[in-house]
């Protein structure tokens, strides 16, 4: 029997289509119906920006704006609906909380501790460098700030004055009161900006300088000061766009690093004593020595050997003080005449040797210069045997690593006027300019090509960080890269009143450090199990781009976390860039670090297993015991 049809086969089949099609259309319009509101939920941006703040918990942050011309508002997580499975299997959701330390630890500095440095070996001032405590030492507490710890003043006034109750120290306003290094004023430490050597002021001391080599010009960037004191000189240079690493070694009571670091001038507690300085070779365009009490001659030349490796070809070094310009300041430096001419003939020596060129010397001040190239001291060496050229070594290995008698060797030229490992562009074109270690080949894996794109990533991030923190309002001024790379980070913040100690761990797979001084910018080793050499609560924003990915396999990420408790000041900032996974656990220590913190999505989206950490460490200050009260 026939079957019925009612209609024709082909009216029956577009409306089979039809139907078909309008299924389709309705299932994928709840679909995205159902995504857009599950987005709406777990990424609503706040409503104004005291909602924001209110999240993390601190009233000086600046989180992104809501404004709705934002190209990409930062969005907010919603961890507990999307990783709540994934992170209970991966750590203990408990908060375990972590207590203060005694005030006597106010102002402890792990790795130069002079208390553990009384069991070193005093000879070549060994007892003074980096001795770090042992596991079972470490301490499981957060280093108090003083019971009446202020926010600094910032750049530029920073330059000139810190908080008394910030550094209780009186002693070099009394033992340098003459050489005007730093006076008290009511309850803030002045610096007239000082020198036992400039008692005209460093900006006119530095103005004698200019007129004997080009400070203004931008062949001069980056510079190393030795014995720094307070760091004036460098705090000085900075208008002329100099970068100063300065350093000086841990005082039992001076805290002068210290003071430096309070007032925004880059510093570090470091010594020359008998290991390498932790910075690549030719690093620096110009080193200087105001009386900064380094026998320079001693140990066959140790000490100038070593400035000699991390100077760039053609820089300079600038000695002013003992023994320059003996025959006038012999009796105030109650020296004799012979004694002081045998220390500068001996330092003119050890200059030859090392194929230095003196440029002048005039009135206190005598200048040097380093060879472009070793061309000629090759030929020299023929008269002055000693020191040799070292034969075989890595010039950029300087983490525990001891100084050598032998002269770092140059790369090698193909003429006399070459710079050997290449010529860097002059500031400010230099901070972009590909570097010579890159556009020469000689770290694996990082092209021309792959250093644009670099800079181009950190562009964008600072662009999105800017939403996140206040970096243009003068609220960071120290900031710190814990995983610095080919110093990105710190290159996109130029155009902000800050500065960055751009860090590579000593055990990357990448040197790039000589990358980052090439660039104009400073920065040293550090391997992230130890402390870093620093006084506590002198930095303000803290940069860890993957460190804890680097570093949770080799050593307790809570030490880690407790030695960025350390060095951040009170309500200061950390960015952190990792993964869900590891970013939880660092969140679930901080918490118990008093630190307020939020979870957001990368600057691409929340698809990319990347997220970002802001944290926020709270104010809170130690409590005056009674012998402090009697003190005071």
């Amino acid at each position: 029997m026939a079957k019925d049809y009612s209609g024709s086969p082909k009216h029956h089949h577009l409306e089979s289509r039809r139907k078909r099609l309008t299924w389709i259309l309705a299932v994928s319009g709840l679909c995205i119906l159902s995504y857009m509101l599950g987005a709406w939920q777990s990424t609503t941006t706040p409503l104004n920006q005291t909602e924001a703040i209110s999240k993390v918990g601190c009233p000086d942050q600046t989180f992104p704006s809501t404004n709705t011309q934002s190209s990409s508002p930062t969005r907010l997580l919603d961890f507990e609906s999307h990783h709540g499975v994934e992170i209970n299997n991966t750590i203990e959701a408990v908060t375990k909380t972590i207590s203060p330390c005694d005030m006597s630890y106010s102002e402890y500095t792990p790795c130069q501790d002079p208390i553990r440095a009384r069991k070193f070996d005093r000879s070549m001032l060994k007892y003074r460098e980096r001795h770090c405590p042992a596991k079972e030492e470490l301490l499981l507490c957060m280093i108090p700030a003083p019971p009446k710890y202020k926010t600094p003043f910032k750049w530029p006034q920073s330059r000139d004055y810190a908080w008394y109750d910030n550094i209780p120290h009186r002693e070099l306003s009394i033992e340098k009161a003459v050489q005007n290094w730093i006076q008290v004023e009511g309850d803030r430490f002045r610096f007239p900006g000082g020198g036992t050597m400039f008692p005209r002021g460093a900006d006119a001391y530095i103005d004698d300088i200019n007129e004997l080599i080009p400070l203004t010009k931008g062949k001069i960037r980056t510079a190393i000061d030795t014995g720094c004191g307070v760091a004036s000189w460098g705090a000085y240079l900075l208008k002329r766009d100099i970068l100063a690493m300065s350093f000086a070694p841990r005082d039992t009571h001076e805290a002068q690093v210290q003071f430096a670091l309070e007032r925004g001038v880059p510093a570090m507690i470091g010594i020359m004593a008998s290991q390498r300085l932790p910075y690549p070779a030719r690093a620096f365009d110009m080193a200087h020595c105001s009386r900064c009490l380094i026998p320079w001659a001693t140990n066959d030349g140790l000490y100038l050997i070593e400035l000699d490796r991390v100077l760039r070809p053609g820089g300079y070094w600038i000695l002013s003080g003992p023994p320059i310009r003996w025959k006038k300041y012999w009796r105030g430096w109650e020296r004799t005449q012979e004694d002081l001419k045998e220390e500068q003939d001996s330092i003119e020596e050890v200059a030859r040797r090392l194929c230095w060129k003196k440029v002048v010397e005039k009135d206190d001040l005598a200048i040097w210069q380093k060879p472009l190239n070793h061309i000629q001291c090759i030929k020299n060496k023929k008269v002055y045997k000693t020191p040799h050229i070292c034969k075989s070594d890595n010039p950029d290995a300087a983490w525990y690593r001891n100084m050598e008698t032998c002269i770092t060797p140059l790369p090698e030229v193909s003429g006399f006027d070459e710079v050997a490992g290449g010529a860097v562009e002059n500031w400010p074109q230099r901070a972009f300019a590909v570097p010579p270690r890159i556009s020469r080949g000689t770290i694996t894996g990082i092209t021309s090509e792959k250093f644009e794109e670099d800079n181009k990533l950190w562009r964008e991030r600072i662009t999105y960080y800017k939403k996140m923190i206040p970096l243009a309002q003068g609220r960071y001024r120290n900031i710190m890269d814990m995983n610095a790379d080919l110093g990105g980070f710190a290159a996109a913040l130029l155009k902000f009143p800050v500065w960055v100690m751009n860090v590579v761990p000593a055990n990357s797979d990448h040197d790039t450090l000589g990358v980052i001084y090439e660039r104009g910018l400073i920065g040293t080793y550090q391997d992230w199990c130890e402390a870093f050499s620093t006084y506590p609560r002198t930095y303000d924003l803290i940069h860890a781009n993957g460190i804890f990915s680097i570093y949770q396999d080799r050593c307790d990420i809570t030490y880690i976390l407790l030695e960025m408790d350390r060095i951040l000041r009170p309500e200061g900032t950390v960015i952190f860039r990792d993964t869900v996974e590891v970013l939880v656990k660092v969140q679930t220590i901080t918490d118990g670090m008093k630190w307020k913190s939020q979870i957001m999505d990368h600057e691409t989206g929340p698809f990319n297993p990347e997220k970002i950490l802001v944290a926020v460490k709270t104010y809170w200050t130690g409590e005056t015991n009674q012998q402090q009260e009697k003190q005071a």
